[in-house]
């Protein structure tokens, strides 16, 4: 039987003073500059009805980031913006000045000049800095973990980077790239990680990540749902789920939805942080073997960190077949429920909250988040199938199975 882990959020609370990183403001700022690109469109939100109804739930709303500027993942959101933020700080100007045509303008790069923006990755966030790098006329270099995709790596190799898979794990490959660029004139780590003495970039690219947020906030209200009950939200370093924790903190100050976040055994270095119970981060070592490449990340964001101990209500860490099992839920979803084409890093959260409405030992845990029929739960699938025969292998041909 899948081993599923749990913990309440018991963790000394701290001055709350990173999550005004997420502010309302700074996230609108963040939404308008995207809002600028000529590939703009907000991503869906899909109304899962009918397995919600069969759950026992009362709605499950489903973010789809496959439709994401047609690179098939949320990350570009980020880093585009954090590119965008360091142009203009680097021009003594406000972000705000330098929407999408200002910034691919040939005047902007005569201005600005080209820089080379160093990142590590396991596919989508390395693509989407790649992407941007591309669409302004700057460079790319992309350092990737033992056992990528390569699929993802000629991605990103198509956007014009340089880009290579090392013999080494995700938090060696940052180390990687941030040696690099202090070797490399003009250039600058463009990485959603933060450490003590690296964290202005990383909160930008938190801060891009909250377009996402503000799009589901407005489109579940068009589904007649005021505020979700629940979120539930994967975490690799932690700085997707504390930028979605943070939007919709400062969204309802007064009545926080219960957020779960949730990563994969093999990397669970937030759930780890939780578990100890002391405020302090707990770091994981080794290969991290997982099919859940996007979360395989063994440290977690100190800013990111800070927001998940204040605010979160509880911390699980799944083995692969949950993300399996959530894959295969949303790719032959229910008839009447759209299908959501979700990737190993996107549909984990989908696969613990079944597993939760159905499996009786994990009764416990479903009791005590208080899912039932009044419960309107929200997730976001980060990513299409960006792995697209991993996806078949899964999802048609039964990899992962579940034994529940």
């Amino acid at each position: 039987m899948a081993s599923i882990k749990w913990v309440p959020n018991h963790l000394p609370k701290t001055d709350d003073k990173h999550l005004q990183v997420m502010s309302l403001k700074n996230v609108e700022k963040a939404r308008a500059f995207h809002k600028s690109f000529p590939q703009y469109a907000p991503t869906p939100l899909a109304e899962l009805s009918h397995a919600a109804e069969k759950l026992g739930l009362g709605g499950i709303y489903v973010k789809d980031e496959s439709y994401r500027f047609g690179l098939n993942a949320f990350k570009v959101l980020g880093g585009s913006f954090a590119m965008a933020r360091f142009i203009a700080q680097r021009l003594g100007r406000d972000v705000s000045e330098l929407p999408y045509g200002v910034l691919t303008s040939p005047k902007l790069k005569e201005e600005f000049g080209q820089f080379t923006f160093f990142t590590a990755t396991d596919g989508n966030h390395g693509r989407g800095v790649a992407w941007s790098a591309n669409k302004l006329g700057q460079k790319a270099v992309v350092y990737m973990p033992k056992g990528s995709s390569r699929v993802r790596l000629e991605n990103i190799r198509r956007e014009g980077a340089t880009a290579a898979i090392e013999e080494v794990n995700y938090d060696e490959c940052v180390r990687i790239a941030a040696a690099q660029s202090a070797k490399t004139p003009n250039s600058v780590v463009i990485q959603d990680t933060a450490w003590d003495g690296y964290e202005e970039i990383p909160a930008w690219i938190m801060q891009g990540y909250g377009t996402m947020s503000l799009e589901a906030a407005e489109q579940l209200k068009s589904c007649g749902v005021d505020r979700p009950t629940h979120i539930f939200v994967q975490a690799g370093v932690g700085s997707l789920a504390s930028s979605v924790q943070g939007v919709f903190a400062n969204l309802y100050p007064e009545c926080c939805p219960t957020t779960v976040i949730v990563e994969p055994n093999a990397a669970d270095c937030v759930y780890r942080s939780a578990a100890a119970g002391d405020g302090k981060i707990r770091i994981v070592e080794g290969d991290m073997q997982t099919i859940m490449a996007g979360l395989a990340c063994g440290e977690p964001n100190t800013i990111g960190w800070d927001i998940l101990k204040n605010h979160s209500a509880y911390f699980v860490s799944c083995p692969d077949e949950i993300s399996a099992k959530g894959m295969r839920t949303l790719g032959a979803p229910f008839k009447g429920d759209p299908q959501v084409v979700s990737g190993e890093s996107g549909a984990v959260t989908m696969g613990l909250l079944a597993s939760i409405m159905e499996r009786e030992d994990l009764k416990e845990l479903r009791d005590a988040l208080k899912l039932d029929k009044n419960s309107k739960v929200l997730l976001f699938s980060t990513e299409g199938d960006t792995d697209p025969e991993k996806y078949c292998r899964i999802v048609h041909d039964g990899e992962h199975p579940s034994f529940v």
